[in-house]
């Protein structure tokens, strides 16, 4: 009787050990949400059956993205879908009106390279790596494609945060002002020659007669082709903030969500 009590003592004591060294193998390495949860991609195949955010890791530094998406870029971007899932219950601020922006392609331009790249700053700097990788100019973009939507003569400026660059403000025609802030971001690269990523970013829209607060994921399936230029699928997702009086009802599913078709071509 004695010997088993202390085998099922020994049997218990090696169990506690091994747990033991996994939490702290899970607190020195981390673990990764994204080994538990759907892909990127998978998510984009369930469109529009989103009910819920996607598994995401804080952002910090920038988005980066593979070698050949270097350069700059002659985009047509169109809208092909749009669905409002919490409709007529919850409608964002103007969806009806992109109803004129359907199978209509909008032309801009976006960069990106190793020459936008920043280095990592602050406390810790020391433990990032300050090898530059492809991102994306985020104010030239920024500014190109808010000039191509809402006009030249309505967009001033794009400005990023320098030692942030997942922090953005454009200013606009009319005292008007819209503060982004990425929160989180995942990426994959399910093969060769495609690319995936999503991030969530947080908005505050200003203007002199109102705040206008929500959060938007953009969600984008990169493929290269053949002949060097790019296709993509981009899903826009807009999710309610916490301080919109319907954001208990609505939860962490979107209120909009609108699938756009994009066309890459290098600008040579």
């Amino acid at each position: 009787m004695r010997e088993q009590v202390n085998a099922n003592y020994q049997t218990k004591t090696i169990k506690q050990k091994l747990l033991n060294i996994l939490l702290v193998f899970f607190i020195l390495f981390g673990f990764s949400n994204t080994a538990i949860a759907a892909t990127i991609q998978n998510r984009i195949q369930q469109y529009p059956q989103w009910n819920s955010k996607p598994s995401v890791q804080l952002a910090k530094g920038d988005l980066q993205y593979p070698e050949w998406m270097a350069g700059t870029w002659n985009v047509e971007s169109t809208l092909i879908d749009k669905v409002a899932p919490l409709a007529p219950d919850i409608v964002s601020p103007g969806f009806e009106d992109n109803d004129d922006y359907i199978d209509r392609a909008i032309s801009f331009k976006v960069r990106f390279g190793k020459e936008y790249f920043t280095s990592p700053t602050g406390l810790l700097s020391a433990f990032k790596s300050s090898q530059p990788f492809v991102v994306a100019d985020r104010a030239f973009n920024g500014q190109k494609i808010a000039e191509a939507y809402l006009g030249e003569e309505n967009v001033y400026r794009v400005k990023t945060d320098p030692d942030n660059p997942n922090q953005q403000i454009t200013f606009l025609r009319g005292e008007r002002k819209l503060i982004s802030k990425v929160t989180g971001r995942g990426r994959e690269i399910p093969q060769e020659g495609e690319f995936i990523s999503t991030e969530l970013t947080q908005q505050l829209f200003r203007s002199p007669e109102r705040l206008y607060l929500n959060e938007v994921e953009t969600t984008s399936d990169y493929h290269l082709l053949d002949s060097g230029n790019i296709e993509a699928e981009q899903i826009t997702a807009i999710n309610l903030s916490p301080q919109d009086p319907d954001y208990f009802t609505a939860g962490d599913r979107p209120v909009a969500l609108y699938r756009y078709h994009l066309e890459l071509i290098l600008d040579r």
